[in-house]
């Protein structure tokens, strides 16, 4: 890492706060959390990992936001990173479509973030950066997470828009910065495989069935619903007490009642239906617009 980046790093564990990161794909944003947060625990500052990039996902599986609590050297493995210790269920791999589940989700772990104990918390955000939907998610993103800190990594100067909005709207040091030198590009063919790859280990290993009820899900099946067309989407498993406690997948059962399947031992109070389907190698995820799906708007 280079002495200016490192510097940076010394500057803000001196005043350690909360930590809005920008920047478009294969920018460093994750590099430089990692670094940070290293240096938390070398410094002994309490620290966590909000980890928003619901498509390229360190803690979680793809299509949640994930929160990471960063205590000691070993929670930055990578298998260990992966392992969150929160969740909130999105629903799809891509920003679009979803802003408002991304808002909400980002603020109720930002809650407990910081109800933690966190003095530093680290928020990593998708590479959507540009037009409307970039500049209205990333300023409800600063919004509910009140950053002291928002660092972007750009490319000329593809960030001014950005940037110029949390230097107008929000009390925060803001700075700018080119591409992380550590940064490494990826193909298309290579981000759909680390994704594959993400889903298959968090669905490794014992998996758990469990019939399913048409009355458990959000949104409420119509009564003339064909479940039939519910097989292979992704569900969020919510605890009854306002926590996600992991996700599933469905399928149809034998009767033609429905299944899920999940890692997550224990069972789930209700169940969040996603827009995201799966085929059973995660080697395919196509979005499904619910709306369609049960003929509402």
């Amino acid at each position: 890492m280079t002495d200016r980046y490192a510097r940076l790093i010394e500057q803000v564990l001196d005043d350690p706060g909360t930590v809005l990161l920008l920047g478009s794909m294969d920018s460093g944003k994750t590099t430089f959390a990692r670094a940070l947060l290293a240096g938390a625990v070398e410094r002994g500052i309490s620290a966590a990992y909000l980890d928003t990039d619901v498509g390229r996902t360190t803690v979680g599986p793809p299509t949640t936001i994930g929160l990471k609590h960063v205590l000691e050297a070993k929670h930055l493995e990578d298998e260990e990173l992966a392992l969150a210790d929160g969740l909130y269920f999105v629903g799809w791999v891509s920003a679009q479509f979803h802003l408002l589940p991304l808002i909400a989700g980002t603020a109720k772990l930002m809650n407990v973030a910081r109800g933690g104990g966190a003095e530093l918390v680290v928020v990593d955000t998708s590479s959507l950066i540009s037009g409307v939907y970039g500049q209205i998610l990333k300023y409800h993103k600063m919004e509910v997470t009140r950053p002291e800190y928002v660092i972007g990594f750009e490319r000329g100067e593809e960030l001014d828009p950005l940037l110029g909005i949390a230097r107008r709207f929000t009390p925060a040091r803001v700075e700018a910065y080119p591409v992380h030198p550590e940064a490494r590009p990826t193909t298309v063919d290579e981000r759909a495989e680390t994704r594959r790859a993400r889903f298959a280990a968090y669905f490794s290993g014992n998996l758990h069935r469990w019939r399913v009820k048409p009355t458990v899900f959000l949104p409420t099946l119509p009564p003339d619903a064909d479940l039939a067309s519910l097989a292979g989407l992704l569900v969020g498993m919510e605890d009854g007490k306002g926590s996600c406690v992991g996700i599933g997948y469905l399928e149809l059962a034998e009767d033609g009642g429905l299944r899920m399947i999940s890692a997550v031992s224990e069972g789930a109070r209700a169940l969040r239906l996603g827009s995201t389907r799966i085929t059973p190698d995660w080697t395919s995820t196509t979005r499904v617009d619910l709306r369609h799906l049960f003929g509402t708007e």
